[in-house]
């Protein structure tokens, strides 16, 4: 991280009022390397033959992220403080800037805040909900983006669509957003965000299709944490709703597609669901043992179609894992988890999955280093609607050169 002072504080004043000190800290991480792997779907022929999806490419982003971001903060007396945030992802590989497949760049935050010490502080724009926030400190992997991993159960994935329809754990932002975190008092923090976003257009009938009227993305999130000497234990819940009014009968609202889809912000993006109350809960701890650190995860999501609550689609999953240096420079971890689907609908259909996940670190510094990783995710029986695959094993594998700043 590279810092640029920029302080007024002895210099000038404006109006008699003296400029605190302020800084600014330019972030980033860029990963790129090899990434491989497979999507084995449904049966599809009486003989047993299934369709097979192979990936070989020099990709991007396999461990973390990449992305470019500002932190700024002002001191202004008195304990109090402002400070902003604006962040977003890059994609290594992607030739242009804007206009293509993935437009470039991806707004991953975008917030302006207050605080107070001894309190707390508060904040206003894009941010990463509560459950997002637990599990980045909470997760063995430190939520990658290969295949295995049933909490985060990342998009990106194999480098295909069919990874991430698979497993989609929890929503990671919300705009339009305000948030607040308190203070650590005797090893406890809580925090929690409120989004809202109302859009309301002409109404127009034609036939007996609905379309326009008033579009409500709106939902909250709390979420407490507790640290005791190497013990941290954390849980989170969110609540976030898509409601309109143009959809007027459950066959045109797709219920269950939220649950499948939505891994952006509230509000959706064009193709996620509309009339889907989206529930999410996660707990999780860990334990620092000093040679390596022990972590176990629960996480449960269940989309339920506002307009019928008969209507529905869950998921659970459970994961444990460790973490440790086996040497100074070599660093690994591994995770194991199940989890299953519920679907309210004919026949009522469940489906169970498995994954884990293997990966290193060779530390070539404090900032830059080499990874190899391995990951599957398998899902036993079917769910043949909604974008889950039936009978389905995706493997996913990544090597790569990570460097931050």
């Amino acid at each position: 991280m590279k810092k640029l002072a920029l302080s007024a504080l002895t210099s000038f004043a404006i109006g008699g009022v003296a400029h605190a000190q302020s800084s600014v800290t330019i972030y980033g991480i860029l990963d790129t390397g090899y990434v491989g792997g497979n999507v084995r779907s449904a049966t599809v022929a009486s003989n047993g033959a299934q369709s097979k999806t192979t990936v070989n490419l020099f990709g991007q982003n396999a461990e973390s992220s990449s992305r470019l971001g500002f932190k700024g903060l002002e001191d202004l007396g008195g304990g109090s403080s402002a400070f902003f945030t604006t962040e977003m992802q890059l994609y290594p590989q992607d030739p242009t800037v804007s206009g293509s497949a993935n437009a470039g760049f991806f707004n991953r935050q975008t917030f302006l805040g207050l605080r107070k010490n001894g309190l707390g502080e508060g904040a206003i724009g894009l941010q990463y909900t509560p459950i997002f926030k637990a599990a980045l400190v909470t997760d063995p992997g430190n939520l990658n983006n290969i295949t295995g991993n049933l909490i985060y159960a990342s998009t990106q994935g194999v480098g295909s669509a069919s990874a991430g329809t698979t497993a989609i754990g929890f929503t990671a932002r919300t705009a339009n957003t305000l948030s607040f975190k308190t203070d650590n008092f005797y090893g406890f923090t809580a925090s929690g965000i409120y989004s809202l976003n109302n859009k309301n257009q002409s109404q127009t009938t034609t036939s007996n299709a609905v379309t326009g009227g008033n579009v409500n993305a709106n939902g909250w999130g709390l979420a407490a944490d507790y640290t005791y000497k190497s013990l941290y234990i954390t849980a989170a819940y969110q609540a976030l709703k898509q409601q309109t009014t143009a959809v007027t009968s459950i066959t045109d609202s797709a219920p269950w597609t939220n649950a499948a889809t939505n891994t952006g912000t509230l509000p959706n993006t064009a193709g996620n669901a509309l009339n889907v109350q989206d529930n999410q809960f996660y707990v999780a701890g860990t334990y620092d043992f000093g040679f390596l650190k022990a972590y176990a995860q629960y996480l449960t999501r269940k989309a339920t179609s506002s307009l019928s609550s008969s209507y529905y689609l869950g998921r659970a999953a459970e994961q444990l894992g460790v973490r440790g240096f086996i040497t100074p420079t070599i660093e690994g971890w591994a995770s194991a988890g199940l989890g299953r689907y519920t679907e309210m609908g004919p026949g009522s259909p469940t489906a169970n999955f498995t994954g884990f996940q293997l990966g290193s670190n060779y530390w070539l510094s404090k900032r830059t280093n080499l990874y190899a990783m391995y990951g599957q995710t398998i899902v036993s029986t079917g769910i043949a609607t909604n974008g889950i695959l039936v009978n389905a094993a995706i493997s996913n594998y990544a090597v790569g050169v990570r460097h931050t700043f």
